[in-house]
């Protein structure tokens, strides 16, 4: 287990770095081979909304990428704003919406700053594996914002990378990707933590999901803002 000093030593401006690498992807590499860009929408997302866990309502889908979970939820009747810290990938959502006469709002926002650029605030808030890509000093900012653009009362749904996941073979929280980002992998303590202070949790749990290829195993977590 890494210390609080090794964490310490990441600081704000290397995550800012990173993101500019996400958009670099972005710019460069296919949206087929992005390994988390898929146009079907996850299974637990899915799931979540025919169960009625969540209904139709004001949306925000951070770290929305090419916007594929977004336009999937606007069709589904939802009122869906995406954020992502890419510009590349703002304008490939925006397109992909328009492309497939689907209303969605997409916004360009640094998810570590204060999302001024978010104006409103929301019923129901959404990341798909984004938070394994923030730091764990950089986590308690990213919830503050979380919580501050959502409505007391709203459900958000988080989910990210499980420490039990043995995809990249290797052991230790951080690894780095073949693309050259940086993940950090959670334990369900640690969310628990991080989300406690903010949100009542309603449901924690480590599943397995489809992936692009194969499968593997990340921490779900819904839970209503406080």
């Amino acid at each position: 287990m890494r210390n609080k000093s090794f964490y310490g030593s990441i600081n704000t401006e290397v995550a800012r770095m990173k993101y500019a690498d996400i958009d670099k992807i972005y710019q460069k590499v296919p949206l087929e081979k992005i390994p988390w860009n898929s146009e079907m929408p996850p299974d637990a997302l899915v799931e979540l909304v025919q169960s009625e866990k969540v209904r139709p309502c004001k949306t925000i889908d951070l770290g929305c990428g090419a916007g594929n979970d977004a336009i999937y939820l606007a069709g589904q009747g939802f009122e869906v704003t995406g954020v992502d810290s890419s510009p590349t990938a703002i304008k490939i959502a925006t397109e992909n919406a328009q492309k497939k006469g689907v209303r969605c709002r997409f916004i360009v926002a640094d998810f570590l700053g204060d999302l001024h650029e978010v104006k409103e605030t929301f019923d129901f808030g959404y990341d798909w594996e984004l938070l394994h890509h923030i730091f764990p000093e950089d986590r308690e900012k990213y919830i503050k914002n979380v919580c501050n653009v959502l409505k007391p009362g709203a459900l958000y749904f988080s989910v990210c990378f499980s420490e039990k996941d043995p995809q990249f073979g290797e052991a230790g929280k951080f690894q780095k990707t073949k693309l050259g980002t940086t993940l950090y992998f959670s334990s369900e303590s640690e969310i628990r933590d991080l989300l406690s202070p903010y949100f009542v949790i309603q449901e924690l749990k480590t599943i397995e999901i489809k992936a692009i290829v194969g499968s593997h195993y990340v921490i779900s977590a819904l839970s209503k803002r406080r």
